[in-house]
């Protein structure tokens, strides 16, 4: 990546990246274009083989294993970073689930268990990554996580996402001013509708695709790639006057009625 975005000899770890299409993938290409080292993670065995394909696209990449419903999985990731590294410059938090049956229904109908579950690995993960982070950035440092336009207006089908994408975006200006001291920055990147395999358990999410397009000023859909721009300027010096809040990597979907 050529320009003012330079990450060179910045370490940066990113978890939730499930294959090439995904928005964390999108991202930890262009971490790596402007110069950082990486390390990503993968769910499970049955993710690992695509998670690595990816790796193979990122010279140098630590690649670990972390579902965070797993005790210790989070701690054991950031304890290796420790370990190989000694510090930790950037994290891009991309991680999302609800059960299938919660997910596909209406938010009054969803179940306590499935509602706690989503909030856990949704938004409370970043949280507990972020005070597993803090001690590794002594020199400061930046830590995102993805988010959508349903945090902030009801869309169709999103669910009982809405309501846990919100208390992430929360999330995100309490964790700015509890680490403001620490010349750590915290951001949310509210990414347009991407085509990923999570993005697709969603009921009806091509039908979202085709009236996010029509809504979208120039008319086209945001890409992995351009969504990563975004996170790499969050992640540099660049990115460093900027703390708490919601950027819209959206193409200006947001903006329009």
């Amino acid at each position: 990546m050529s320009g003012i975005i330079d990450l060179s000899g910045k370490r940066g770890l990113i978890v939730g990246i499930a294959n090439e299409h995904s928005i964390a993938a999108g991202c930890a290409h262009m971490f790596r274009a402007a110069g950082a080292e990486l390390a990503i993670t993968y769910l499970n065995d049955k993710a690992e083989p695509y998670v690595r394909a990816v790796a193979q696209t990122l010279p140098g990449a630590l690649v670990m294993a972390c579902d965070v419903t797993v005790p210790g999985q989070l701690e054991a990731v950031f304890e290796q970073i420790r370990g190989q590294w000694g510090k930790l410059d950037f994290l891009l938090h991309s991680i999302a689930f609800a059960p299938a049956a919660d997910l596909h229904a209406s938010l009054i109908d969803c179940s306590a268990e499935g509602f706690a579950l989503a909030m856990d690995v949704s938004c409370h993960s970043f949280i507990r990554m972020a005070k597993l982070a803090a001690p590794l950035m002594a020199d400061g440092g930046s830590l995102m996580t993805v988010s959508f336009y349903g945090a902030e207006r009801a869309v169709d089908h999103y669910n009982l996402m809405g309501p846990v994408k919100a208390a992430l975006e929360s999330s995100v200006r309490y964790l700015a001013v509890d680490l403001a001291p620490r010349r750590i920055h915290v951001h949310a990147i509210s990414a347009g509708a991407v085509k990923t395999r999570a993005a697709s358990g969603l009921d009806h999410f091509d039908v979202l695709l085709d009236e996010v397009r029509a809504r979208t000023p120039a008319q086209h859909l945001v890409t992995i790639e351009e969504i990563g721009r975004v996170a790499a300027m969050l992640a540099s010096d660049v990115g460093m006057t900027l703390t708490g809040s919601t950027l819209y990597a959206d193409a200006g979907f947001h903006v329009a009625a």
